[in-house]
Parts: structure tokens; sequence; C-alpha cells
């Protein structure tokens, strides 16, 4: 893996009609910040070769909307071990399913992205003012992109979130 790329999903309705947490739907707002996440990662050059998603209806639908703003088509896998999933599991995840592809994404849920960000950027050195901004929230919708430098370590490129690219961003 050459890029891992973090995004939390994007604004979900607070309950769903029927079958509980997991078939929450994205609002309007949340379909809105999720592709113009997908238009800002391909504005930047970054598409995902893979995308590893929660099987939750929140994750699938923010993926699918991130997707419409690539040309060339990521190969998707629905995970249920990604649904609220911790630190540990998504690098489980990502060890086993990410072999071979290139740049992968993870669409999934806080608190568990946003730990694994904060731990990849600290460990990768990132500065205090990105460490800092990183820790201070990861709303709906937010990105962050990590590449890997020569020894093997995270490099923290680029962190995104929606209400500052013009999308609503959420709590």
């Amino acid at each position: 893996m050459d890029r891992l790329i973090l995004m939390r999903h994007g604004k979900a309705e607070r309950h769903a009609q029927n079958g509980g947490d997991f078939e929450r739907a994205l609002v309007d707002s949340g379909r809105v910040d999720a592709a113009v996440m997908g238009r800002v990662l391909a504005d930047t050059g970054v598409a995902p070769d893979l995308m590893l998603v929660s099987s939750a209806r929140r994750t699938r639908e923010t993926a699918e909307q991130v997707l419409t703003a690539h040309d060339q088509r990521a190969r998707v896998e629905h995970l249920r071990d990604l649904y609220h999933a911790d630190p540990e599991d998504i690098l489980q995840a990502l060890d086993d399913h990410g072999d071979g592809a290139g740049t992968v994404m993870v669409v999934g849920h806080n608190p568990g992205l946003h730990e694994l960000a904060l731990r990849l950027a600290v460990q990768g050195g990132a500065s205090p003012i990105q460490t800092n901004r990183l820790r201070g929230r990861f709303p709906t919708a937010t990105v962050v992109v990590f590449g890997w430098n020569g020894q093997g370590a995270p490099v923290l490129e680029h962190l995104f979130y929606a209400h500052e690219n013009g999308g609503a961003g959420g709590e």
C-alpha cells in the first residue's frame, strides 16, 4: 500500500426508520458532503484503488457518493468488521484485504478512525500544528490521507474537512 485514505461517513439520520443504528441512512447534507470530498480527492489527484467500507448503510452510501467523482472505479469491499471498529480492527482489515492495492481508502466510523488517524500522524512525526488540528476534531465526512516515507513511517499528506471545501460539515 502506497497511500491510505481514512474517511468518516457523511452525516446520517439520527434514527433509522427500521433496522437500528446499522441502517441509518445519509441525510441530504451527508450525501452532498461525501460527493464534495470525493471531488476534493479527485482534484488533489488521490484516487482509491481499493475501498474497504463498513457494511453499515451510511458508510456504503458515503462510498457511493465518493466514487461519483472518480473516473476510474475502485474495487469496493463491504466489511462488517469495520462497523464501529477500533484502530486495531481497521489495521487488521488493511492487512487482510489491502494486498496489492496502491491506494486504499477506509470508510468507517468514529471513534476508531479518528484514533487511528491520530496514532498514524504522531507515529509519522506530523508537526504539532497538524497534530493539534487533527486532534481537535474529526466530524462527519472528514478525510485524512497518509503516504509512507522511505523508512515505512506514515506521513500526513492531507486533512480535509467538508465545511472547508464547500460542504456543510457535521458533528
